[in-house]
Order: C-alpha cells, then sequence, then structure tokens
C-alpha cells in the first residue's frame, strides 16, 4: 500500500524575529472585539462612534465590466494585434454601478459588505468579507502548490510599501553606527539594480545593504558577484551575514528581467543553505508577456526555431488554479517555498489603481501572527472605503441594498477579475510590443557617405549602435543600455555628463520625453558611478495609448540627433539651458 509523501511544516524563524517582534503581544482592545459579534448584546464597553451618524448613506461608483479590454493569448504565434480604439478617458464605455449601501441586512460576517460595518473600527487582519476573499483567492487560484503543511497565510497592508515596511520591522533590529558594535549590524541582498523605495525603507534602520549581479533574468543564484558567492565570502567585519532578501521577480523595477523556474530553485536553494528570508514583491505578476521572446528572435533575423516554449510549459504544476491564464503564469517563490521562508507582497496598485493603498502579505502562518500584531498598533487595517468598494465590485452584494459590478450587478467573481487581469495584460503588451518594435528599428544610427579608390567610387554606409535593450518578459519597463562608448565624444568629457547630457536633451522642446536616468536604482554609490550612467529605464504604461508610438519615435531621434554632436560645446549648451530653466522655475515658486 503506497501512502502520500506529507509536506513538510513550515521551519521556525523565530529566530529572526527583532526584539522588539518577539516582545509584542496581541492588542487587548482587538481581543475584546469578538463580543461585539454576539447577537443583540447591549455593547456598552467599546469605545466605537455611533454609525448612525456617520455622513455617508452609500457609497456609488460606476465600474468598468470585467471585459472591458482584450486579452492577448497565453500561447501566442504572433505579436498581439493592435488594441481596440479607446480614447484618452473610458467615456461611453459599458460600465455597471458599484453600490454599497449603509446597512446590509446579511448576517454572515464574511458575505456583509455595508458602510455599518466598513467604515467602523475593524480587525487588523482586514474587512472580513475581502480578506476571507482574497485569502481563498490566493491559497486555491494564485497559489495552490504551496509545498508546506497548511499552506499560507494573508494579512491586508496598505500596498506593498506598507508591507515592506512591516516585514522588515518584523525581521530585522535597528543598528545605529555610533552605539552598537558593527557584530551586530543586520544585511539584506537586493538586486544590482533595484526599487529604491525598499532601499530608502530598510537604510535608516541600519541594515547593510548588499547587491548582487544580475543579469538579463535577474538575480543570480552564482558565479562572481551572485548570491552564493557573496553569502559564502561574507566578510564578518561588515557585520552578519544577511538574513534577508528583497526581490522583484517579473519585470524587476527597474531591469525588467523575469525570473525562470529553475532559477528561483537555485535562488531558493542558496537561501536555504544560509538560512535567508526571501522577500518577494511582486506587482506585475499578472503582467507577463509571452509573446516578447519570440518578437525579439524575429526582430533580430533569429531563426523561429530558437523560440523558447510558453511559459507554461517550462514548469510542472501539480494542481492547477482553475484558469489557464494563471496557470501560463511562472508561479512565485511559494510554489518551491518548502521551508516558509518566503513572504510575497501582492498590490492592487497594478490592478485597479495605487491611490487604493491597498495590498496584502501572504506567509506562513506564525509570521503573519507577528505581522498581525504589528499592525494592530500602527495602521490598524486599510481604508475601509476602499476595502468595502473593492469587495463589493468583486465579490457582489449579500444583500438586495448593494449592486456588485458586472453586467447583472451580482459582482465580477473570480471569472471576472481573472478576465480583468487577462485583459490588462493584453493592454500593456500592445504597448510593449510597439515601444519595443519602435526602439529595435532605430537603435543604431546609420551613416552614410563615400570612398574613392584609384577606379571606382564607393557608396559606404556605417551603422553606430546608439543602445540596446532586452524585449521585457514582464512588468512596465524596458531597461536601455545606452552605447555611449560609441559617441564621438566618450573619451573628451567624463560617461556620467555624457549621461546627463543625453538626458536633459532628450527634454528640450524638440524631443519632449522624459525618462528615468539609472542612478536613480543604485542602490549603492560605488554603482552609482562605476555603471549607472549607462542605462536610462524607460515606462511604455504611462502615457496614453495613442502617444506610445510618437512619444518613441521622438525618443530615437533624440538620441541620433545627440550622437550627431561631436564639440563639448555642442553638449555644454543644452546643460547651461537646464540650469537657466531650473532658476526660473525656482524664482516661480
Amino acid at each position: 500500500m503506497s501512502c502520500a509523501k506529507e509536506a513538510p511544516k513550515p521551519l521556525d524563524l523565530s529566530h529572526h524575529y527583532s526584539r522588539v517582534t518577539k516582545n509584542r503581544g496581541s492588542s487587548a482592545v482587538k481581543d475584546f472585539y469578538k463580543y461585539f459579534r454576539i447577537p443583540n448584546i447591549g455593547n456598552l464597553a467599546g469605545g466605537l462612534p455611533n454609525n448612525n451618524y456617520f455622513p455617508f448613506d452609500t457609497l456609488e461608483g460606476a465600474a468598468a465590466l470585467p471585459d472591458r479590454f482584450r486579452p492577448t493569448p497565453n500561447k501566442p504565434v504572433d505579436p498581439p494585434s493592435e488594441s481596440q480604439p479607446t480614447s484618452k478617458s473610458n467615456d461611453g464605455l459599458p460600465a455597471s454601478q458599484v453600490l454599497v449601501p449603509k446597512i446590509s441586512t446579511n448576517a454572515d460576517l464574511l458575505r456583509k459588505i455595508d458602510l455599518k460595518t466598513a467604515l467602523q473600527y475593524g480587525t487588523a487582519q482586514g474587512y472580513p468579507p475581502l480578506y476571507s476573499y482574497l485569502r481563498q483567492f490566493t491559497r486555491e487560484n494564485m497559489h495552490p502548490n504551496v509545498p508546506y503543511a497548511d499552506g499560507p497565510e494573508i494579512i491586508l497592508t496598505c500596498g506593498s510599501t506598507d508591507g515592506f515596511n512591516k516585514t522588515i520591522e518584523a525581521l530585522s533590529n535597528v543598528w545605529d553606527e555610533g552605539h552598537d558594535p558593527i557584530n551586530e549590524r543586520e544585511g539584506i541582498v537586493v538586486e544590482e539594480f533595484c526599487y529604491m523605495n525598499a532601499i530608502q525603507a530598510a537604510r535608516p534602520r541600519g541594515l547593510n545593504i548588499v547587491p548582487i549581479a544580475i543579469d538579463d533574468e535577474g538575480m543570480k543564484a552564482s558565479g562572481k558577484g551572485g548570491l552564493d558567492d557573496v553569502l559564502e565570502t561574507w566578510d564578518k567585519r561588515r557585520g552578519k551575514r544577511p538574513h534577508l532578501m528583497y526581490t522583484v521577480t517579473i519585470g524587476q523595477n527597474p531591469t525588467s528581467g523575469t525570473l525562470s523556474i529553475q532559477r528561483r530553485q537555485e535562488i531558493y536553494a542558496v537561501c536555504s543553505k544560509y538560512d535567508v528570508i526571501i522577500v518577494e514583491d511582486d506587482p506585475y505578476w499578472y503582467l507577463q508577456y509571452p509573446s516578447a521572446n519570440g518578437s525579439s528572435k524575429a526582430a533580430r533575423g533569429q531563426s523561429s526555431l530558437q523560440t523558447s516554449q510558453p511559459l507554461e510549459d517550462t514548469f510542472n504544476k501539480p494542481k492547477s488554479s482553475g484558469y489557464p491564464f494563471l496557470d501560463s503564469l511562472v508561479p512565485s517563490y511559494l510554489s518551491v517555498d518548502t521551508d516558509g521562508r518566503v513572504v510575497r507582497l501582492d498590490t492592487f496598485s497594478k490592478t485597479v489603481a495605487p491611490g487604493c493603498r491597498l495590498g496584502w502579505i501572504t506567509a506562513q502562518p506564525a509570521l503573519c501572527e507577528r505581522l498581525l500584531r504589528i499592525t494592530e498598533t500602527s495602521t490598524q487595517q486599510p481604508s475601509g472605503f476602499v476595502q468595502s468598494m473593492i469587495a463589493e465590485m468583486i465579490m457582489g452584494p449579500h444583500n438586495p441594498n448593494g449592486r456588485g459590478g458586472g453586467k447583472d450587478d451580482v459582482g465580477w467573481k473570480t471569472d471576472g477579475w481573472v478576465r480583468w487581469l487577462e485583459g490588462l495584460r493584453g493592454n500593456y503588451e500592445r504597448r510593449m510590443q510597439t515601444m519595443c518594435g519602435i526602439f529595435e528599428a532605430g537603435k543604431q544610427l546609420v551613416k552614410t557617405g563615400r570612398r574613392q579608390s584609384i577606379s571606382e567610387d564607393w557608396s559606404v554606409v556605417d551603422t553606430v549602435p546608439m543602445f540596446d535593450f532586452v524585449w521585457p518578459l514582464g512588468g512596465m519597463f524596458i531597461w536601455l543600455r545606452l552605447n555611449f562608448e560609441t559617441h564621438p565624444l566618450w573619451k573628451k568629457t567624463s560617461h556620467e555628463k555624457l549621461s546627463r547630457a543625453l538626458w536633459i536633451h532628450l527634454t528640450t522642446p524638440k524631443y519632449l520625453v522624459l525618462v528615468a536616468p539609472g542612478s536613480l536604482f543604485a542602490p549603492t554609490e560605488k554603482i552609482r558611478e562605476e555603471k549607472s550612467f549607462s542605462y536610462f529605464r524607460i515606462c511604455f504604461a504611462a502615457v496614453d495609448e495613442a502617444d506610445v508610438a510618437p512619444t518613441s519615435h521622438r525618443f530615437v531621434e533624440g538620441c541620433k540627433s545627440f550622437w550627431a554632436k561631436k564639440k563639448l560645446d555642442d553638449i555644454d549648451e543644452d546643460m547651461e539651458e537646464e540650469v537657466e530653466q531650473g532658476l526660473l522655475a525656482m524664482q516661480m515658486c
């Protein structure tokens, strides 16, 4: 008789808890809330304002139908076709009316969506209906194959930045150079170029910021500067070996790298070896572009036989999410998390709107319990307005007074939510294709001339590579490497000045393009000085759809005109103009 192998229990990570986290107890006030739910109890104990005095009688808004945008294939043969025409606004497009009533008669707290409960003090896990829905969606649809026993828990946050701050508060101690010995200093490893909000949150805590080498996929597991190399050769004179990792694995910000399953397994093995907790920030998980690889090869004249398999065929999934779209996505680190050492950050910022300030953390239950204690005495829970509107739109009303999203006001449900995510991916994938196609065609400066020999006159065509990039497999960015070594002024001025001059040149009235310089994403001064000048991060998501192509063309033309500059006076003129504009702006403030 065969018996199935039992899933391992997640490891005890309490040795990584900060001193404050270890000392936290449950909130006596929050513990008291369970008595408020006793039917017909006369509550003279709680300090709750009377809900009849809330000034809002309903909360209403027109919401898109989940099929508003056309999706792209999970297994593309050709690049995505043009998107349906859209205007700068969504006026006139089919919509539904979402309505959160003042009071719902539903007695089930996991289905009761109304302003009476949403705007009142609540539990730190999140608004019960939304918490319940997201927990089920996370465990059954997003990550159905988490390998440790009983699966993960979630807690709602005020967005990923809030989630990251609470995570490092739970898992690291503050270190001060003037007061604490160096052997107590803790550290966090990050990608060589990374999202700087995370760095700016970690650095004031005194954490060592330790960059790890990257390639086109993202963080390297091995080799010089890779994760294993850095941890193996760690110099304890710098402090403790880092026990935290911050990483964006899909459409990495800023480099757009997407980490394969094989690389994740390799990195996870190193983290298990050195007892490192992985903080996986994944705001772009739904924005994975299976067409990018084939389109890149086609544009560069490479054989279609070299095109890799679709993403969903490159790994095994014992259990389906129930949706082909979700199954096609490269799964989270949670899918290989046998130890329970992954803390995943999700957000509604890219799927609904950044102003929601709403997200959630997924992690092993014991760690979520510690994060809950931090939340109880800090943010308490995200905005009740936002939570109730999102819950009503997706879940739908369980009360005749409410109205949810969708054609029949019954809510999007999970089918509609996944269809919305597919449509978003489709729109962003088409934008990516448009911008990458224009950049691919314009990345080389073509120079023509004539050369004479004794007997013949030759027409000569030279190409100068101005920049290069990898077509992104996910996210919202193109990470452009500028080939300044081909510029006529490369040996006549500093590399940093040349990069700055190009950045300024692109903002001049003829081109009017603003890009993010690589220096914004350098986690250390050494990387900023030695490497960042060679890179620009370009976002294809923010501008209106109709502006993607013309803005991309202006960028290319701006680079071409900049590569035509042969005198230092030419770039100094642009930089002096920027100084004058800056002084004028200061005078107007």
